[in-house]
């Protein structure tokens, strides 16, 4: 009596099982280009994905005096938190005989680098709330900072691919797709 009880449970199993393949799970809907779109937010080195929008240094000094500055201090340099690092300073110190500053003016390769982070984690309280010329101004305000771009220079997806960095040769290049 005993051995039927499994015997039984692997019967009806086995006939279940078949039925229960036989039609595919229809979980969700098949997504829209649109919904991959919103989720499709990075920024490559060479422009793709930037935005429509433009902002100066000057616009910028406003945002990132009431955005940035609790935590990154008045001009960059002084973090106002232990988890927050300096945005400016630190060139020259990547030197085999320095200790590394690692800012975005003496580390960072691309200044769509920089908007992109800004765009996806800052403000640290409030990620993703500034708008697409918030974004360009307060990336032309530290890029300015850094001594990079002027403080009328107009920043957006034609010119921020263009900008120079001084560490750009830094790094090693990989194909973005290779083949």
């Amino acid at each position: 009596m005993s051995t039927l009880k499994p015997i039984s449970v692997c019967v009806s199993m086995l006939t279940i099982a078949p039925a229960a393949l036989a039609q595919a799970p229809q979980f969700g809907q098949p997504i829209e280009p649109a919904d991959i779109a919103a989720w499709d937010i990075s920024i490559a080195p060479d422009g793709a994905g930037l935005p429509p929008g433009r902002g100066t240094a000057i616009e910028g000094e406003a945002i990132y005096a009431a955005k940035c500055q609790a935590c990154h201090g008045e001009k960059g340099t002084n973090p106002g938190v232990a988890f927050a690092g300096a945005l400016v300073g630190g060139m020259g110190t990547l030197a085999p005989d320095k200790t590394p500053i690692k800012t975005v003016g003496s580390f960072w390769p691309y200044a769509t680098t920089l908007f992109d982070y800004i765009s996806r984690a800052m403000p640290f309280q409030e990620s993703k709330s500034l708008t697409a010329d918030e974004l360009y101004a307060v990336s032309a305000y530290i890029l300015n900072l850094n001594g990079i771009v002027g403080s009328n220079d107009v920043i957006d997806a034609q010119s921020l691919p263009k900008v120079r960095m001084p560490n750009r040769d830094g790094f090693i290049a990989f194909p973005r797709n290779p083949k």
